[in-house]
């Protein structure tokens, strides 16, 4: 009997590793029946350039928010540019109104016929005083409240990516279900210019940032791969680091740093038990490398539940006997394999 547990075993671990094995093909492929068309629009870019103070920063400001509208057209996502030279309303005026249009209305439809996701990425300086958050604009700053506020309504899924100094009171206003929030810092009293804005700018158009070598940049890959670089930058330059990035995309409020990761694996352990953050993020893809269709979004929605079930298996590893642990894989990793057919 012995023996044929440990055959059973055996085979459960064979056929686990032939099904992570498809899975990675599929996801580096991005095979599908149904090629995407070019004009297809698979998400909302918003491009925030806040005001810069100075010439210096106004140009690398200016580099980054570049960086941010090329990947819109490599990725077919739908630009919206604020910042400067885009006029009357204020920026800020203008950043509430696009907003607006993507509230789910009673009956459930927007004004805005596409349900794909929203990224808005803020590119610029910010202040922290008497407990309020503030992202500088020309014309009336932008605080976390006012994005709390217009964001209320939105039902479709949101990643604010905030490479600003002070930066960490957003994430804690605004973590929450169905969001990814990115910041440049883990405090509100890091109020020096913060680099990593720099950094991911960058990062995002690399193949370099690729982590786990799938053909695409997840938001995940992204983030630790400018925190990384951002931190070397300190180190190469021997200063006293004073930014230090922060994830969520669990709606915790709490967010995980960079050095919590290997690759995109989560090896840190929050202190307080609490779960880290990093898979919702790596399931947001920002762009791909390969010329291949990618799955359609029927197809990507049922593989992001199904690696998130798997996670969680993971995460209740050591609770279950291995038997029972591969009795729970197997169905998940069948299914994922076949999501390439």
């Amino acid at each position: 009997m012995m023996g044929a547990s440990r055959c059973n075993t055996n085979c459960r671990s064979v056929l686990v590793a032939v099904c992570c094995l498809i899975l990675f093909l599929a996801r580096r492929s991005g095979a599908e029946d149904v090629a995407v068309q070019p004009a297809t629009v698979r998400g909302e870019l918003i491009v925030v350039q806040g005001a810069a103070g100075d010439d210096t920063y106004a140009q690398v400001f200016a580099d980054s928010a570049t960086a941010w509208r090329k990947l819109a057209e490599q990725a077919s996502l739908n630009l919206h540019s604020i910042g400067p030279g885009t006029g009357a309303p204020s920026d800020r005026e203008q950043l509430q109104t696009l907003l607006e249009q993507y509230v789910t209305k009673a009956d459930g439809t927007s004004d805005v016929h596409a349900q794909s996701p929203i990224c808005l990425v803020l590119i610029g300086h910010g202040t922290f005083n008497l407990g309020k958050a503030k992202f500088n604009l020309q014309g009336p700053d932008l605080t976390s409240e006012d994005l709390l506020k217009w964001l209320a309504g939105i039902t479709r899924p949101v990643a604010i990516v905030d490479c600003s100094s002070a930066s960490a009171p957003f994430l804690e206003k605004l973590s929450a279900a169905n969001r990814v929030i990115v910041t440049a810092t883990r405090a509100g009293t890091e109020q020096n210019y913060a680099r990593f804005g720099e950094y991911l700018a960058r990062a995002i158009g690399d193949e370099a940032t690729d982590l786990d070598h799938d053909g695409a940049v997840s938001i995940l890959e992204a983030f630790v791969r400018a925190a990384h670089d951002t931190e070397q930058f300190y180190r190469d330059e021997s200063r006293l680091a004073t930014e230090h990035a922060l994830l969520d995309d669990n709606g915790d409020q709490a967010g995980t740093p960079a050095d919590f990761f290997r690759g995109i694996r989560a090896v840190g352990k929050a202190s307080d038990g609490r779960s880290v953050d990093g898979l919702r993020a790596h399931q947001w893809l920002l762009r791909t490398f390969s010329e291949e269709p990618v799955l359609s979004d029927e197809k990507l929605t049922r593989r992001n539940e199904l690696e998130t079930q798997l996670e969680a298996f993971r995460e209740e590893k050591k609770r279950m006997s291995e038997d029972e642990y591969y009795a729970a894989l197997e169905p998940l990793l069948v299914e994922l394999s076949r999501l390439s057919d």
